[in-house]
C-alpha cells in the first residue's frame, strides 16, 4: 500500500509538471508535448493532477475530445479502484 501511495504521489507531481510545461511551451510558440503523452500521464495515475493543472492553467479546457478522454480515464480509474477495494 505504501508503494501505491508513493507511486501516485510521484506520478501526480510529474503529471502536473508536464501539463504546466506544455502550457508554457504553447505560450512561447515552442514544440509541444503530444496529447498522447499527456493522456498517458493521466492513465498512469495522474488524473487528479491533470485535472487540477488543466483548471489552474486554463490548458486544454476548450478541446472537447481531450476533456472527454480525461473524463473517461478518470471514470475507468474510479471503477478499477471500486473493484480493487471490494
Amino acid at each position: 500500500m505504501k508503494l501505491v501511495f508513493l507511486w501516485l504521489l510521484l506520478v501526480n507531481l510529474l503529471t502536473y509538471f508536464v501539463y504546466w510545461l506544455d502550457k508554457r511551451r504553447a505560450q512561447k510558440g515552442r514544440p509541444r508535448v503530444r496529447e498522447r503523452e499527456l493522456l498517458l500521464w493521466a492513465l498512469a495515475g495522474g488524473t487528479p493532477a491533470a485535472i487540477l493543472s488543466m483548471r489552474k492553467h486554463r490548458h486544454k479546457t476548450q478541446k472537447t475530445s481531450f476533456k472527454l478522454a480525461i473524463g473517461a480515464i478518470g471514470l475507468a480509474q474510479l471503477v478499477a479502484i471500486w473493484f480493487w477495494l471490494r
